[in-house]
């Protein structure tokens, strides 16, 4: 066949061949993430894989000591090696000494006193990444070691381990009659461990010096304005001379980069005027970022005699390891939410946040939120188990619902279905009884072939109800700005909100082509030359930068559709679009976007900002939270009573989302947190014998696997609309972190009669021995 005669033969088909059907776009659809070809394809930009011209290479020395004073810093050795182009120390920093994310209180380098382990001393920068190395470890400190102060409680007393004392913050809520009782009364000390958030991918990023005598910094940033505005102070640069540009997130449920990955970068790219890199390794990732706050935690709750809460009194002290970070913001979210998503009509909490010489700890998905959840579920099992009642029914008898009031003071003015979340993993099927027979071999809790014997093994079943605010809270001026541009059929979407694995690039097309009615929409990289959006986290950018976006996107609309509703003298609300086509109520008009914008370009910025907050007062009353969002999860898990092994078998999940956005990425969010929730209650424990870290490496470090991931089952979400929201949405994916953890603690004591008071659940705790 000529090569005509196919053509031909070629378009004939393709006439006769039905139109392939529309791809969805817009919202509620499960429209796929942009960047999943890239990273399929493994072209994704990672920080990791970056390079430039004349690169040079960094590395930190850091200390191996939680507490030390500095007597000495020698570096001449390292000066002296070949291929080494700068050493830098305290010394060297030109502009402001300190920083951190809440409160500026930690410094660049240590100077005089080192505070926790793998505190940065030093930073080198050479022509080979060993060579960097080598000269770090060349660096002789000569260090005069003091004794640590790794108990939290011991802190009140201890010696001032910083200039600002060890206190950071203390929260006395006061809420009710203080004299109330219940004629029961339940008590509980419980303690949760030390989480890293052990972020996928490596930690890197690059330093190219500018012209100007700026600098820019390629990070995979979770907030670059805040990290620019940290750098230029440290720099001693205005901060227009510092760009922070984001290159792609592998991924982020905490800050992503620490600084003290970030600043000895730029400072080591102004001393050489060259480009350098830094890719740290996983034991610099253990040492170098915050952590998850350890957390003690005395419970006392009264109860009448059916059960429903009178007065909860609590005592919560979280320990922030070296420095303050945002301690201050954990313990507000722990105090405000310490008696969870229940009516409580008298509560009184304390809670503290202290330094130590421990590792230092701040912002991980749920904070506060998630260890306080973890106790107060404890105490309503406890009230079930001592009234004979159902654990469900005892949390339902007590469920909050909108328009209740916050120990805070607050009235929960959002929706809070609570009561409907639990009913529906209550009501779900439990999943079979294994088959206890040689025939069918069944999953024992040791895993596949486990070592216990079918016998040994207890079925559980628990519950876990849990609450998380969104945004930031006690005043935190929560703004985003976003524009929109429209030329050539396609639209652009500039905002800084960082891609951190929310889906927040996925969601801005989705609402641009919703509001515009266009197929193409791009979402542009991310740097500080844009307006600032504000960090990733709580849910923000769904709310807040995608409230940006759909004002934009409507500005936009508007300015589309005003020249036709004037030409046929109608208003523009009187027209919509839809598919790409712009049609009139009545039929009169019909036409395309294409048509209308006629070459034209259009864009509009717009800003997002909710309504204010107010900071706790002296008593831990105030309207601290824009929103909240809740969650209910039912565990079923096996223990083997002998070994104390657990395997969780299912966990059903009910979760209030005010509206689904995008089916499958919603649905992967929470199966995500839910497993990082099974996480924090079996495996992760980062533990720190005396301030030390042990073992700062994946392999001492349990993470959970697909192995053990559990069947998730997403049985009821409950879209009732948040009104001062957009698009009526919820953030969904701390909630099911906060509340897993608890769930599976609450089905390992049904399974066991153990009290489980510690997380995560050690195999002693689920040992059923005849005095137990």
């Amino acid at each position: 066949m000529s090569n005509e005669a196919a053509t031909a033969q070629a378009a004939q088909a393709a006439e006769a061949a039905p139109a392939p059907e529309p791809l969805p776009h817009g919202l509620g659809v499960s429209l796929p993430a942009a960047d999943a070809r890239a990273k399929t394809e493994g072209t994704f930009p990672y920080a990791a894989d970056l390079w430039a011209e004349g690169l040079l290479w960094a590395a930190v020395l850091r200390s191996p000591h939680p507490h030390a004073r500095i007597v000495s810093i020698d570096t001449s050795h390292a000066r002296e090696m070949p291929g080494v182009r700068a050493v830098v120390t305290h010394e060297d920093v030109p502009g402001s000494p300190l920083h951190g994310r809440g409160t500026a209180d930690r410094p660049f380098f240590a100077s005089e006193v080192v505070r926790h382990h793998g505190e940065p001393i030093a930073a080198v920068a050479a022509d080979h990444p060993d060579t960097a190395r080598m000269a770090a470890a060349a660096v002789i400190v000569e260090y005069e070691v003091l004794d640590p102060v790794t108990d939290p409680e011991q802190a009140f007393e201890a010696e001032p381990l910083h200039p600002d004392g060890n206190l950071i913050r203390h929260i006395p809520l006061r809420h009710g009659d203080p004299e109330a009782a219940g004629e029961i009364v339940v008590e509980g000390l419980y303690r949760i461990g030390r989480q890293d958030p052990a972020p996928i991918g490596a930690e890197a990023g690059l330093a190219v010096p500018r012209p100007d005598g700026g600098v820019e910094l390629y990070l995979a940033s979770t907030d670059p304005h805040a990290d620019r505005d940290t750098a230029a102070a440290a720099f001693g640069l205005e901060p227009e001379r510092v760009k922070v540009v984001v290159t792609g997130v592998p991924g982020a449920t905490a800050d992503r980069e620490d600084p003290s990955f970030q600043l000895p970068l730029g400072l080591l790219a102004l001393r050489t005027g060259c480009p350098v890199k830094l890719t740290a390794t996983r034991e610099e990732s253990f040492l170098g970022h915050t952590h998850r706050h350890p957390t003690l935690l005395r419970y006392r709750h009264h109860a009448d005699a059916e059960g429903r809460l009178v007065k909860v009194e609590a005592q919560i002290l979280l320990d922030a390891g070296a420095y303050a970070d945002t301690s201050a913001d954990a313990l507000a979210a722990a105090v405000a939410f310490a008696c969870g998503p229940y009516v409580v009509p008298n509560a009184f909490i304390e809670g503290w946040a202290v330094r130590t010489n421990n590792p230092p700890s701040g912002h991980v998905r749920g904070e506060g939120a998630m260890q306080v959840c973890a106790a107060y579920e404890a105490q309503m099992d406890k009230i079930a188990k001592k009234l004979g009642l159902d654990p469900a029914e005892v949390r339902l008898r007590n469920a909050m619902a909108t328009g209740d009031v916050l120990p805070t003071g607050q009235t929960v003015t959002c929706p809070a279905p609570v009561a409907e979340l639990l009913q529906a993993v209550r009501d779900f099927p439990l999943p079979p009884l294994p088959k206890d027979t040689p025939e069918e071999e069944w999953l024992l809790p040791g895993g596949p072939e486990g070592a216990g014997e079918p016998g040994a093994v207890r079925r559980g079943v628990g519950y876990g109800v849990g609450m998380v605010h969104m945004l930031g809270a006690e005043g935190a001026d929560e703004v985003s700005t976003a524009t929109v541009k429209v030329h050539d059929g396609v639209a652009t979407v500039l905002c800084a909100a960082v891609e951190t694995g929310q889906g927040f690039t996925t969601l801005a097309r989705q609402i641009v082509q919703e509001t515009l009615g266009m197929d193409e929409v791009h979402v542009a990289p991310v740097d500080t030359d844009q307006p600032p959006a504000g960090a990733g986290c709580r849910g923000r950018h769904t709310w807040v930068s995608g409230g940006a976006v759909e004002r934009a996107a409507k500005m936009v609309r508007t300015q589309l559709l005003q020249p036709l509703a004037h030409k046929f003298g109608m208003s523009t609300e009187l027209l919509q679009i839809t598919d790409g086509k712009i049609t009139s109520y009545d039929g009169v008009l019909s036409t395309t976007v294409t048509e209308a914008l006629d070459g034209k370009e259009l864009w509009a910025t717009a800003q997002c900002r909710p309504h204010p907050t107010e900071p706790l007062n002296e008593a831990g009353q105030g309207d601290a939270f824009v929103g909240m969002a809740f969650c209910a999860i039912r565990a079923v898990v096996d223990v083997d009573i002998e070994l104390g092994s657990v395997r969780v078998v299912e966990l059903a999940v009910a979760q209030d989302v005010g509206r689904v956005l995008n089916p499958t990425q919603l649905a992967a969010r929470i199966e995500a947190g839910v497993t990082q929730g099974l996480g924090i209650a079996l495996t992760e424990n980062l533990r720190t014998p005396r301030g030390l870290i042990r073992h700062p490496d994946l392999t001492g470090y349990a993470l959970p696997t697909a192995l053990d991931a559990p069947d998730i089952r997403i049985v009821r979400l409950v879209e009732e609309r948040d009104v001062v929201a957009p698009f009526g949405a919820k953030a969904v994916s701390a909630v099911p972190v906060v509340t897993s953890p608890a769930a599976i603690a609450s089905a390992v004591r049904a399974a066991t009669g153990r009290p489980v008071n510690r997380l995560p659940i050690r195999p002693q705790a689920a040992v059923v021995t005849e005095r137990s």
